[in-house]
């Protein structure tokens, strides 16, 4: 199923710090992980992953660092700052109210908030 570029456009920034939340990616690693994690629905281009990360390390959400792969391979990591995961946190809760009042909107799940 194809999407509406609007609606995944407005939460690239969840998607982007709930990635890294955990571990530091690099951006193609992110964009091979969030087509993973969303069985293909979020398939994210080069072009529109990294003016978001540029974006984001600008306000201090993420920072960046370059670290050796495995390979040999110069990468260019990102890590979530303190000021990103308290935005994540906030993004979180905004996608959860959110997607309870849709779905109660249109007779969907509950999905962990209260009715």
């Amino acid at each position: 199923m194809k999407f509406d570029k609007s609606v995944i456009g407005g939460n690239m920034t969840l998607l982007i710090l709930g990635l890294i939340e955990n571990r530091d990616m690099y951006g193609y690693e992110m964009i091979e992980e969030l087509r993973s994690r969303s069985d293909d629905t979020f398939d994210l281009k080069a072009g529109t992953l990294y003016p978001i990360l540029h974006g984001l390390e600008e306000k201090e959400f993420i920072f960046s660092y370059e670290k050796q792969s495995e390979n040999g391979r110069k990468r260019k990591y990102y890590s979530i700052t303190k000021n990103g995961k308290k935005l994540l946190k906030d993004k979180k809760e905004e996608w959860k109210v959110y997607s309870n009042a849709v779905n109660k909107v249109i007779g969907g799940v509950n999905f962990g908030g209260a009715y």
